[in-house]
């Protein structure tokens, strides 16, 4: 399998700008791999295709207001800060992006208040855009993550060009976030309201729950044709024994066994074994997944629609099969679904 081969057009305004009004109301793309079917619904209408004690896995990571403007020392010139990665709690160093990257180099100050009583001082450069920050705050660390929340932005994906409203600080959460860790949202949990979760709940579906802390590697563009030569950043994953077990044993029974999103089927395929077995699991994952693959755990998918070339799109035709998915990737933009983070869903059964 090559690059070029999930490449496709997709016109600008299929683009999501904005999510749906409500959660469960976004389309939703039903295939089924065994008819080879494809059909159109809404969101909500997803728990006609379970039964009771089918299982839903999510993924409980929670999105923090990642991105922070700064200015540079001297010159004030404003700087954006793209928070990617706590490196030390004691130091509070930081992997962070910075734009533009030009202008910032090691030793250089930003401020990001008026009282000067946050600064961040560059003590590495990483990347072309990025940079290792050391903070400086004159307060305990509890203090100084509530003022990096304080001034943080919900980070909206770059393609979103409209500036962030008060809304997207929860509609760029799933409603089941938890533990705080990454820096874009598992976007195919967007879709779940607390009615259709508790409509879920009353037909006896389980749920299950793991943590990936979503980075921006996900969506870094592959710069090679070969995918066997494609790297993907590592992610922080988190199964803990009680998930584990609930995981396992819908597995063994043979049940219905769905992944929501991308993140959350990369959790599990890092962490199973050779027996389709989950164990506990807490580490880093650079797992990339692309056709042809084996999956171990999951037997159903949900999933947003993706863009060209993406490795989010190679691995939904790793399971769907990449003709299929390219057949409903046809149909999804005749149809005009919207595409990417506040986009509609697909569900693969």
């Amino acid at each position: 399998m090559k690059t070029s081969d999930f490449n496709f057009h997709l016109p600008e305004e299929l683009l999501a700008e904005h999510p749906a009004e409500h959660r469960d109301e976004a389309k939703l793309m039903v295939l089924d791999r065994k008819k080879q079917t494809i059909e159109h619904k809404l969101f909500k209408d997803v728990v006609d295709y379970f039964d009771e004690h089918d299982l839903f896995i999510f993924n409980n990571t929670k999105v923090f207001p990642a991105r922070l403007y700064g200015n540079k020392e001297k010159t004030g010139a404003k700087i954006e800060v793209f928070l990617l990665r706590e490196l030390d709690k004691e130091t509070r160093v930081w992997d962070v992006l910075v734009d533009p990257a030009r202008k910032i180099r090691i030793g250089n100050k930003l401020f990001f208040t008026e009282d000067e009583s946050l600064v961040a001082e560059v003590i590495d450069n990483t990347t072309s855009r990025g940079r290792t920050l050391r903070f400086l705050y004159d307060g305990s660390y509890e203090e100084f993550r509530a003022k990096l929340k304080e001034l943080g932005e919900t980070p909206l994906p770059k393609y979103i060009k409209r500036a962030v409203e008060p809304e997207d600080a929860e509609r760029y959460q799933t409603i089941y976030a938890k533990h705080e860790g990454a820096v874009a949202a598992p976007t195919a949990g967007l879709h779940f309201s607390r009615h259709l979760m508790k409509k879920l709940e009353i037909k006896g579906i389980d749920f299950a729950e793991i943590t990936l802390h979503v980075g921006l590697g996900t969506f870094n563009p592959i710069e090679v044709e070969d995918l066997s030569k494609h790297k993907m950043e590592s992610e922080e994953a988190i199964i803990d024994q009680k998930n584990a077990d609930i995981i396992n044993n819908a597995v063994a029974e043979q049940r219905r066994v769905c992944a929501v999103g991308t993140t959350t089927m990369r959790a599990l395929e890092t962490s199973v074994s050779s027996n389709k077995k989950i164990g506990p699991y807490h580490g880093w994952t650079n797992k990339f997944i692309f056709p042809p693959h084996e999956f171990g755990v999951a037997n159903a998918m949900i999933t947003n629609f993706h863009t060209p070339k993406s490795t989010l799109l190679m691995m939904v035709a790793a399971f769907a099969g990449k003709d299929f998915v390219m057949q409903a990737y046809e149909e999804a933009i005749k149809n005009e679904y919207k595409f990417y983070s506040y986009g509609d869903a697909m569900l693969i059964l």
